[in-house]
């Protein structure tokens, strides 16, 4: 059996909780830690864990038999959090955005080497059905050589979203929207399409005068072979709509699911390729629904390679990837440059303390609260099922 304990018990834990409950036979929740206890507390009533509450992580780690801790806490104390524990010889499974800086990734890659344990960074959306049928329909070639990306990560927030005490900030949440939403979007689109070898972006604040940090961000990438990505992160966009479109030489395929496959008459304009839509139509029904989706399928990974029967999809090094993707981003938008990737030590961008000194300030946080009182959320990721 497999001894959980889950460090930070605000809105994105439940849904943790939710994941590990799913596999009793194979795990249980031993222990909940936050700051206020009194959180974890509601969370152990609401779901009837039986689990000690701790208020102190490390007296947590050094009190209880754990092998798998989540890191459910805000973006800057990730590292710390995730270091501890796996030099305690716990594997760790740790909400996104991975840290606050590719400094602090490295080091935490370092400590699950070093120690030999697991650490896996959530990305959620990875583990739905129309995202691993999107994938392996791209597996397949069948597009031709993809030529432009769009990717469209839309959410909406509303202005009192900046009032809680951790964000806002360069500090504390180690960004906006292009970190702590669109990471999700971000992560799916590099682990399908790979890493663009440059990037240039702009951001700006639109609607939170309350918040140090970008609402929005527009991205352009650009690879070796030419091909061009948009990226366009935002919680300003009403509805919430959320895309990734891969326009290959041949057809075009998208989650929410389309396919559209064009092939040329003898005047240079288009007509429907049936015979390639049906194919590709084909490759995406073929693929088999998943049993458990989002936090649970993943969660469900990361136990099967704590029992030693696979390893992790999602680990610290492809979590590294995608923040590195995002920090080239805010260093263009910054610095108003073309940032060439990879990004390595010598990014301005690559410490806390680098980030801290470059990134545009749009405005001052004007309000800190402590708690809200709802902890209801949306995470996206329906993609129209």
């Amino acid at each position: 059996m497999i001894n959980v304990a889950i460090i930070g018990t605000g809105a994105i834990s439940g849904s943790h909780i939710k994941g590990y409950l799913e596999f009793k036979d194979s795990c249980t929740i031993v222990a909940l830690c936050d700051i206020y206890p009194e959180k974890a507390d509601k969370r152990n009533e609401e779901f009837n864990l039986n689990a000690k509450v701790y208020d102190n992580y490390e007296e947590m780690l050094a009190n209880e038999k754990i092998d798998l801790v989540s890191v459910c806490t805000p973006p800057y104390t990730h590292a710390d959090i995730t270091i501890d524990s796996l030099n305690a010889g716990i594997n760790v499974l740790v909400e996104k955005p991975m840290a606050s800086s590719l400094e602090e990734c490295d080091a935490m890659n370092e400590a699950a080497r070093k120690n030999g344990k697991i650490l896996s960074v959530i990305a959620q959306n990875r583990f739905l059905t129309p995202m691993m049928k999107l994938k392996s329909v791209l597996e397949t070639k069948l597009m031709g050589p993809i030529v432009h990306t769009q990717v469209d990560s839309f959410w909406w927030r509303g202005h009192c979203y900046y009032d809680l005490w951790w964000r806002g900030t360069w500090e504390k949440e180690g960004g906006g929207c292009t970190l702590n939403h669109a990471v999700h979007h971000i992560d799916i689109f590099r682990w399908m399409n790979g890493m663009p070898s440059e990037i240039t972006a702009v951001m700006s604040n639109v609607s939170h005068d309350n918040a140090e940090v970008e609402d929005i961000s527009i991205a352009i990438g650009r690879y070796e072979g030419g091909s061009l990505a948009q990226i366009t992160s935002s919680v300003v966009h009403h509805g919430e709509e959320q895309q990734l479109i891969f326009q290959g030489k041949n057809a075009r395929v998208s989650v929410p699911w389309k396919v559209t496959a064009s092939k040329s008459k003898d005047n240079g304009f288009p007509e429907t390729d049936d015979e390639l839509e049906n194919t590709l139509q084909k490759a995406y029904d073929s693929q088999e629904e998943l049993d458990f989706e989002g936090h649970t399928g993943q969660i469900q990974d990361v136990l099967h390679a704590v029992e030693g029967k696979k390893n992790v999809l999602v680990d610290g090094h492809e979590g590294r990837e995608t923040l590195e993707l995002i920090t080239a981003i805010f260093q263009s938008s910054s610095l108003g440059e073309t940032v060439k990737l990879p990004l390595g030590e010598k990014s301005p961008f690559y410490t806390r303390e680098g980030i801290l000194k470059n990134a545009t300030y749009f405005y001052e946080k004007t309000t800190s609260i402590e708690n809200f009182q709802s902890n209801e959320i949306t995470t996206g990721g329906e993609f129209g099922k």
